[in-house]
């Protein structure tokens, strides 16, 4: 017998799941084929997840740091000192650091930020993911939209801007595939090392951190030609500094900038050029450079100015809210505006300068934070001279190795949620559908008998309160118990986002960026962009302790000097201004030459973890982590 469920990973599919357990206990994981997204697959992040819930290095007790070991102790002891080290900080709320990751996005995570605001600790803000596309969106459109993602089969050309359709979601995909069989055309520009071959009938290869020079040299020849019609000019606002900051480049200029040939702006344009819907995709990945928020404003811009955007089959796909269908006033708090913030892609040094008062206490709970975030070596150095540090977590990983104590929780698959997507507007109840191991304890619970230790006392909502508030919103009209039954449904959205050009500034019109600045120059001694890439198998640093590889592997362009002139018997090692990174080097057809391509989210205690080697910072919109702004150089000895 098959249980209805969901996937809650942090992945922009929100895939529906039919879960059979075996009479030995082991589940088989499938994709609803009743769901329209879904549509009866998924992929092998969530096919071998079982694995992970039976893992034998999964933590099963919470463990106390005494003496620079581990020590099992009972949750009875673990929580009381939690709360008394608490009540030694409150005194100080912004002393206490709360780190919440988004790796279980599930509603119920937000019920621990609501813990930790009603403390009136110290929070994260800023993004390690997609931060810079999303304020650049609502920027450009007024709001975080797109048309229903299935609108994508009604395609005639569809533009990929660097979106790995082999492993980012295979469900759009899957939508990419329908479309061309239906006989529409794909172009990928990218720097190469994905999955996009199989899926695209041209390429462009792109200079990394490049693609708005691309897209304004295309909107540059359109203006020139006079082919941006004046219907459209007249949606639009910043008009006259928009042109003037593209014309102040030549054409051979912006395509020096990226690497691209004048043969393969051609083709960039007889795609957008053409009468029949055009569809842009864009990937995460190119707004992780240090101008990551302007290049989306350019690709965005060339959709607009092209004249494909508002109607069936055209559109751009960035993302959305997860949350945006669901009620989360319930999380929220009064004192949350006022609490001090600390940026996820400064954090180590930021929580290092800390002052008045320093951080003294952090708690985190669904992140591997160290793994994850840029600097890794700062930040475990950061939880190292923090007083008390508490991680919540299955895996003894990179940052549960820097905490004080480690309470183990539930995964997906053995917990009740809600959830909804990043992609599609299905809203799906996450039934419990394995047994969890005795030892484990869902976030919510830990807190809420955590909160009845203190004094005074910290409440949360019940679970089930959580669930039906959040069913509570203008997008749904449904009832917990009856998405209990049904499993999912789809909010209130229309179809198309910005049909007939409407947008969603109070103006009505799409909001031009004005300016265009020049990509810095790789410094001196790092000649390859660090590219570090999104894994088939494995999501963020979900990658089990026993399936690490002795040594990571990094890729660079086949053919390319270094393989001769590196002594390849000897050791590898990648270098950046931070550290050193030991790896075996391979050579990939069809990479950019300056990339080395690295499959990240390894753990730095098991030889990898590829954060380590690129520097903090911030990109020019969204306060988000430009990780791709790295270089790095390549020796061996």
């Amino acid at each position: 017998m098959e249980t209805l469920t969901a996937c809650t990973l942090d992945c922009p599919d929100a895939c529906s799941l039919l879960v059979a357990k075996a009479e030995d206990g082991r589940i088989r994981i499938r994709g609803n084929p009743h769901h329209p997204i879904t549509r009866g697959f998924t992929c092998a992040k969530i096919r071998g997840f079982g694995r992970r819930l039976r893992s034998p290095n999964r933590i099963l007790t919470p463990l106390l740091r005494v003496d620079g070991g581990w020590h099992p102790v009972s949750w009875e002891e673990a929580l009381d000192l939690c709360a008394r080290k608490i009540q030694k900080y409150r005194a100080e709320p912004a002393s206490i650091l709360h780190i919440l990751g988004g790796a279980d996005k599930g509603v119920l995570r937000l019920a621990t930020s609501l813990f930790f605001a009603r403390l009136g600790a110290s929070r994260t803000g800023g993004c390690l993911c997609d931060e810079a596309g999303i304020a650049a969106s609502i920027e450009d459109f007024g709001s975080l939209d797109h048309n229903d993602i299935r609108d994508l089969a009604n395609a005639r050309w569809i533009v990929n801007w660097g979106k790995d359709l082999l492993r980012s979601s295979i469900h759009v995909g899957a939508l990419v595939k329908k479309a061309r069989r239906r006989g529409a055309r794909v172009l990928t520009i990218s720097p190469g090392g994905d999955g996009n071959k199989d899926f695209s009938d041209a390429l462009i290869r792109i200079r990394p951190g490049t693609d708005r020079f691309l897209a304004a040299a295309a909107v540059r020849r359109l203006m020139v030609q006079g082919r941006i019609g004046k219907e459209v000019l007249g949606r639009v606002r910043n008009w006259e500094a928009f042109r003037d900051a593209v014309l102040c480049y030549s054409e051979e200029d912006l395509l020096r900038a990226c690497g691209v040939s004048g043969k393969d702006l051609y083709v960039l344009l007889d795609y957008y050029g053409r009468p029949g819907p055009v569809a842009t995709l864009i990937g995460l990945g190119l707004q992780r450079h240090r101008f990551g928020g302007e290049t989306v404003r350019f690709i965005n811009a060339l959709a607009v100015l092209a004249g494909h955007v508002g109607r069936s089959g055209a559109g751009v796909y960035y993302n959305i809210s997860s949350l945006r269908n669901l009620n989360t006033r319930w999380a929220e708090d009064p004192l949350d505006e006022e609490r001090r913030v600390f940026l996820f892609p400064t954090l180590g040094r930021d929580i290092l300068e800390a002052k008045d008062p320093p951080v003294r206490m952090i708690w985190v709970n669904g992140t591997n934070v160290v793994n994850q975030s840029m600097d890794s070596r700062t930040i475990a150095r950061a939880l190292e001279r923090t007083e008390f540090v508490v991680v919540v977590d299955a895996f003894l990983t990179d940052t549960a190795e820097r905490a004080d104590l480690v309470l183990p929780c539930r995964l997906m698959l053995e917990k009740e949620d809600v959830i909804g997507s990043w992609l599609h507007d299905f809203v799906h109840y996450v039934r419990p559908v394995a047994e969890a191991p005795e030892g484990t304890r869902s976030d919510t619970w830990i807190l809420r008998e955590l909160g009845r230790r203190l004094d005074p006392l910290v409440e949360i909502p019940s679970d089930e309160d959580c669930l039906r508030m959040t069913l509570e919103s203008s997008y749904l009209d449904v009832s917990l118990e009856e998405l209990r039954q049904e499993g999912f449904v789809r909010a209130r959205r229309p179809w198309i986002a910005f049909e007939g050009m409407a947008f969603h500034h109070p103006d009505g019109k799409f909001w031009l960026t004005t300016e265009l600045h020049p990509e810095p120059p790789a410094p001196q001694g790092f000649p390859f962009r660090f590219l570090t890439a999104i894994r088939r198998d494995a999501l963020h640093s979900q990658i089990l302790p026993e399936d690490h590889p002795e040594t990571p592997t990094a890729w660079v362009a086949a053919g390319h000097p270094v393989l001769q002139e590196l002594d390849l018997s000897r050791d590898v090692f990648l270098i950046s201004p931070l550290g050193r990174l030991k790896v075996r080097l391979e050579p990939l057809e069809g990479l950019h030459p300056d990339v080395v391509l690295y499959r990240r989210d390894d753990w730095m205690k098991l030889g990898g973890g590829p954060n380590q080697l690129i520097a903090a910072g911030l990109t020019d919109m969204g306060e988000c982590a430009p990780f791709y702004q790295q270089y790095v150089r390549i020796e061996s000895g």
